[in-house]
């Protein structure tokens, strides 16, 4: 009699999926001298004026501790990327948006590796089910 292999825990799926999101993240950026983290920190500054590193730890904080939120910032300071008009604040460098720019070719052809052979639908049903889990463990009540 063949037995029907037992479907795997969410979250072991879930740490999975995380862990290779990152492994290959970092390879796609790692030419650039960035990692999936720092890559987000860039995205964070991207999306604001003088963005503070505050803001940043805030907004990231489901992705890392502080301590390696510091090191990504760290890093997108001294590979250029990011500048300090300000104490504790972080702007993108006229390079660092240039580069920025580039770097999304290559991010977009990852997310599109990522999702091969998914449909639209799929993946939508997919991240109402994670926000629904997140909303039950976190939300009201919980």
């Amino acid at each position: 009699m063949e037995r029907t292999p037992k479907p795997k825990p969410i979250g072991y799926l879930l740490n999975r999926t995380d862990e290779a999101l990152t492994r290959v993240m970092d390879g796609t950026l790692g030419e650039f001298g960035l990692t999936r983290l720092a890559w987000q920190v860039l995205n964070v500054v991207r999306d604001g004026e003088g963005t503070t590193d505050t803001e940043v730890l805030s907004v990231l904080a489901a992705n890392a501790d502080a301590a390696t939120l510091t090191a990504a910032i760290d890093t997108t300071l001294t590979g250029g990327w990011t500048s300090r008009p300000a104490p504790d604040r972080l702007t993108l460098t006229p390079d660092g948006t240039r580069r920025l720019t580039e770097v999304g070719t290559r991010v977009t052809a990852f997310r599109t590796r990522s999702v091969e052979g998914i449909t639209p639908e799929e993946y939508g049903t997919a991240v109402r089910v994670l926000e629904r889990m997140i909303e039950n463990l976190e939300g009201p009540g919980a």
